[in-house]
C-alpha cells in the first residue's frame, strides 16, 4: 500500500489557490488598467471642487487668462482696431465722395437751369422779333397794297371820267341827230344844224 506524503498533501491546495487567485484577485489589489481597486468604485470629490487641486486651478487660470489678455492686446484688438479705422476711413471717404458727388449734381441742376432760362429768353426774343418782323412785313405788303388801289382807283376815276365825258359828247351828238331827224319827221323839212344845237345845250342846261 502506498501512503501520501504531506508534502504531495500541501503542494495540492497551493496549486489550487494557484489557480483561484489567477481567476479571481484578492480583495484590496488594484487593477493595473484602470487604477480602481477591485470590487469597488473609486470614491471623491468632483476634481474642479477638489480642494488639493486650488493651487494648480489657479496657476492654469492664471496662465490662461495672461494667454488670452495677451493674444487680445497683440492679436485681437489690433485687428478689430484696425477693421474700425478702416471702415472709419471708408465711410469717411463714402461721405465725401457723395457730398462731392451731391456738389455736382447741384452744379448740374444750376447750370441746367441756367442754359434753359437762356434758352427760353432766346426762344422769346426769338419769338417776339419774328412777331416784330411780320408785323412790319404785313404792315408793308397792306401799304403797297392800299398804295396799288388807291393809284388804280386813281387811273378808273380818270379813265371813268373820260368815258363819261366822250359819253355826254356823244349824248350831246346823238341828241342833235335824234331831234334832226324827229323834226324832219314831224315837220318835214330840214333845220339847221345850229339851230339843233342851240336847242339840245339849251335842254342840257334846263336838266
Amino acid at each position: 500500500m502506498f501512503f501520501v506524503t504531506p508534502a504531495y498533501a500541501e503542494e495540492a491546495p497551493a496549486a489550487a489557490t494557484g489557480t483561484d487567485a489567477h481567476a479571481a484577485p484578492a480583495a484590496g489589489e488594484v487593477h493595473t488598467e484602470t487604477g480602481v481597486a477591485e470590487g469597488g468604485h473609486a470614491r471623491g470629490p468632483f476634481p474642479p471642487f477638489d480642494s488639493t487641486t486650488y493651487a494648480s486651478q489657479l496657476l492654469w487660470l492664471v496662465i490662461t487668462f495672461g494667454v488670452f489678455y495677451l493674444l487680445m492686446q497683440k492679436v485681437i484688438a489690433p485687428r478689430i482696431g484696425a477693421i474700425l479705422d478702416q471702415r472709419h476711413t471708408r465711410l469717411s471717404q463714402d461721405v465725401e465722395e457723395a457730398g462731392r458727388l451731391k456738389a455736382e449734381a447741384d452744379a448740374a441742376v444750376r447750370t441746367y437751369e441756367g442754359e434753359l432760362a437762356a434758352a427760353r429768353a432766346k426762344s422769346n426774343a426769338i419769338g417776339t422779333a419774328a412777331r416784330d418782323a411780320a408785323k412790319a412785313k404785313a404792315e408793308e405788303d397792306r401799304r403797297a397794297v392800299e398804295a396799288s388801289l388807291s393809284e388804280k382807283i386813281k387811273a378808273a376815276e380818270v379813265r371813268i371820267g373820260e368815258i363819261k365825258a366822250k359819253a355826254f359828247a356823244d349824248v350831246g351828238t346823238i341828241a342833235e341827230e335824234t331831234a334832226a331827224a324827229v323834226i324832219d319827221q314831224l315837220i318835214g323839212g330840214t333845220v339847221a344844224k345850229a339851230d339843233v344845237a342851240a336847242a339840245v345845250a339849251a335842254a342840257k342846261k334846263e336838266a
